[in-house]
């Protein structure tokens, strides 16, 4: 008779969901008192998950507070051959995020933005003027509710006042370190929808350009290299596969000649 190999155990050390007290060790700002936004017990974060059977989060350290986040959680993992490993991860909350397409279906045309992205510049990008589809990150008032959230980004950045919007899917964009998820929609539009000019808020430092371009151009800008946006690219594939500007019909399904 055979006997499968036992599956070796789970490392035998006490979870740490909450750090205990030093009196010797300094306050840190988002841990034990407010930090420059006025956050508290950014440490805790993940320290209860038990989701997954197979991951055990052993410690969260708080390693940066900028306007964003920055932590280092230890966590154990056990692999697929049974054996267990501890590991260690940073990761970058900014909160979620939203964006959308505007689409005219009648004149065939797109709204999109144009604005400097310091990091594509840092990056390599030429001059850092990307052209993207609008959004922006949710706020606490949205308590969740992306919806929300695109309506006041679309107003706001493309001074459209949009009607129904459409769900189209929810991206983690770079789950490898950032902890952003971002929801995808498309709406349509017209020139009666333009209640402004867009551009973005001035308070936080916005000077975005709307574009309103051609939604055949808008993927050769994809072909030639103009647009290089991860989500503009994917919801202008969306729109012509799947979307306002997929073929209808017998079209649909007949190969490209």
């Amino acid at each position: 008779m055979t006997t499968s190999p036992a599956t070796p155990a789970r490392p035998e050390h006490p979870a740490d969901p909450a750090r205990p007290a030093d009196p010797d060790r300094p306050s840190q700002p988002g841990v034990d008192v407010p930090d420059h936004r006025g956050r508290t017990g950014l440490d805790q974060v993940g320290r209860d998950l038990a989701r997954n059977p197979d991951v055990v989060v052993r410690d969260v350290e708080l390693t940066s507070t900028g306007w964003h986040v920055l932590r280092r959680t230890t966590f154990d993992l056990r692999g697929r051959d049974g054996r267990w490993t501890t590991q260690q991860r940073e990761t970058y909350d900014r909160g979620d995020g939203a964006t959308i397409l505007l689409y005219d279906a009648e004149r065939g045309t797109v709204l999109l933005t144009r604005q400097f992205r310091f990091p594509a510049y840092v990056n390599g990008h030429p001059d850092g003027m990307l052209v993207e589809t609008g959004g922006g990150l949710l706020d606490p008032d949205d308590a969740g509710d992306a919806t929300a959230a695109i309506r006041r980004e679309a107003e706001e950045e493309l001074g459209v006042r949009v009607g129904e919007v459409t769900p189209v899917f929810a991206v983690y964009m770079s789950p490898g370190s950032v902890t952003e998820r971002v929801h995808f929609f498309a709406a349509p539009y017209t020139v009666d929808d333009r209640v402004g000019p867009g551009g973005g808020l001035e308070e936080e430092g916005k000077d975005i350009e709307v574009l309103e371009v051609d939604h055949e151009e808008a993927r050769q800008m994809i072909r030639d290299g103009r647009v290089v946006d991860g989500k503009t690219i994917m919801l202008l594939q969306w729109a012509a596969l799947d979307g306002p500007f997929a073929p209808r019909g017998p079209e649909r399904d007949t190969p490209a000649g």
